[in-house]
């Protein structure tokens, strides 16, 4: 992967997660491009744009055989700053009454500079707003807002009526993604 003089934007439109390397090469190279031309001048430094990569997604490979190791997420993607995000999920909870299971939905939306919103769906083809944030929620406490979100509408029990254990075991002990856990030497700039 080389740089192409004169071009201020790159956009990388497809990328599986073998291929995230070459644009974190591309970076690097561009960074040190830059840096040798303003030694002469000011010169600015070309963006890349990442279109529609799905990057939680790709981010679940690293680590595995033929793919990027998992310090890839700290070292260049956490550095990805997101625009334009929409993030969809999809739950079902048990409830002791009819109609015994709730299905419900909601979202992550970010338009940058805007903060992260979690988003309810409510149904009507319509979404609400339920938290906002300028630090992106990991997936285990979108869930939990949009859980609370429930329970002030009525629709699910409250946290004291639930009980502890029943509340355990009904989110367990995982409630994050590998990356999104607090790690030694890992980066969160992800959040924001």
């Amino acid at each position: 992967v080389k740089p192409i003089e004169g071009v201020g934007m790159y956009i990388v439109v497809v990328a599986s997660a073998q291929e995230l390397p070459d644009v974190e090469e591309l970076y690097e190279q561009l960074k040190v491009d830059t840096k040798e031309d303003e030694e002469g001048g000011a010169k600015k430094e070309p963006v890349i744009v990442f279109y529609n990569l799905k990057l939680d997604v790709l981010r679940g490979d690293l680590g595995a055989p033929a793919f990027p190791g998992k310090d890839f997420q700290d070292r260049f993607l956490s550095r990805v700053k997101p625009v334009y995000y929409l993030r969809t999920r999809q739950y079902s909870r048990s409830v002791s009454q009819p109609p015994f299971i709730i299905n419900f939905q909601g979202c992550i939306f970010r338009s940058y500079p805007g903060h992260f919103q979690t988003l309810l769906d409510t149904g009507t083809g319509r979404y609400r707003k339920v938290v906002g944030s300028d630090v992106r929620p990991a997936l285990g406490e979108f869930k939990e807002q949009l859980t609370d979100a429930l329970r002030e509408e009525g629709a699910i029990a409250k946290k004291e009526e639930e009980g502890a254990l029943f509340g355990f075991l009904r989110t367990g002990y995982k409630t994050t993604t590998w990356w999104e856990e607090e790690r030694e030497d890992a980066s969160l700039e992800w959040q924001t």
